[in-house]
Order: C-alpha cells, then structure tokens, then sequence
C-alpha cells in the first residue's frame, strides 16, 4: 500500500502524486477513475480490483494557478541536487542555497533568485553578483511547473513507466 499513483484532471492534467490508499478511496467513492492500471490485484472477501497507476477526476476541479510551494528541499529538487556553479552531484546535507543577487544588495528569496550551491562555491561566490564573482549559474533559476515538479520529483518515489505519457516525458 506505500505505491504512488498519478492523479490526473478530468482534462487529463497532472494535479498531484498520492498514495495508493487514498487513490483507492477516490476510486470506491467515484470520484476517480482507472485510466492505468497494474498486473497486480487487491482483493476483499467480495471484490477484486487491479492497482491503478493513474487515475482521473471524474469532474474537473479547477485549479486557479497551481504552484510549487517554495522551499529548500523543492529548490534542490528543481536543481536536481547539483551544485549550479560546479555543476556537480552532491548529497542535500552539503548542498546550500545561494541567493543568485544577494540579500545585502535587494536580492529576494524567490524561486528566480536562488540556486543551489555547494559549500565551497558557495563560499568562494560570497556576497558578489555573479558578473563581480565571474561565477555564473548553469541554469537560470525559475519557479519549477506542477509538471516539471512531479517529474523531478519521481527520483525520490517509485514511479511506473505509465507515467511518462502523461508528464509528457520522453
């Protein structure tokens, strides 16, 4: 019961990731549908059901401007654990999060102004632009889709290869 299920709109837009318990709620109640599902089955005493992968809002929910909600594990996560100076993998314990224009000098903690950095390029940059620093991010920072979001943040979750038509993955 610990699977992950994609939930899609009624339009067929990728809203949110849950688990299978409560995809399967959904399901019982009808307030989903299956448009995926797996070879295994659950069964009760009366019922068998196939374990949906993806399932779909029966009624559209509208959704006014689904946002990622800014924090220091998602900024890692949209970085991919890279530090974006050295462009090198590390482990989030020893990741920082660098303020791309400075604090001191008006830069905001938003998702356009931090980037992931390992300490010591976190260091060496210290309170410089990156033109004064000569230490430019490797991807410009920007607030991360719902889509983009649920994509990257597969790599922390099991997923199934169902999926990708959905995320649009290639």
């Amino acid at each position: 019961m610990d699977a992950n299920v994609l939930v899609l709109n009624a339009s067929y837009e990728a809203i949110n990731v849950c688990n299978l318990r409560r995809a399967m709620k959904m399901l019982v109640k009808g307030v989903a549908c299956m448009e995926e599902v797996s070879d295994l089955e659950i069964r009760s005493p009366t019922v068998s059901m196939k374990i949906p992968l993806v399932i779909r809002l029966v009624n559209y929910v509208h959704i006014p401007h689904c946002v990622v909600k800014f924090s220091r594990k998602n900024v890692l996560v949209r970085d991919q654990y890279t530090c974006q100076y050295c462009d090198e993998h590390f482990p989030p314990s020893t990741l920082t999060i660098d303020h791309v224009k400075p604090r001191s000098r008006g830069g905001t903690t938003v998702w356009e102004n931090v980037a992931t950095a390992c300490k010591k390029c976190n260091a060496e940059k210290g309170d410089r632009t990156p033109h004064e620093a000569r230490m430019f991010p490797k991807r410009s920072p920007k607030a991360p889709s719902i889509i983009s979001y649920l994509h990257l943040s597969r790599n922390g979750r099991s997923y199934d290869e169902a999926w990708k038509k959905y995320l649009y993955i290639n």
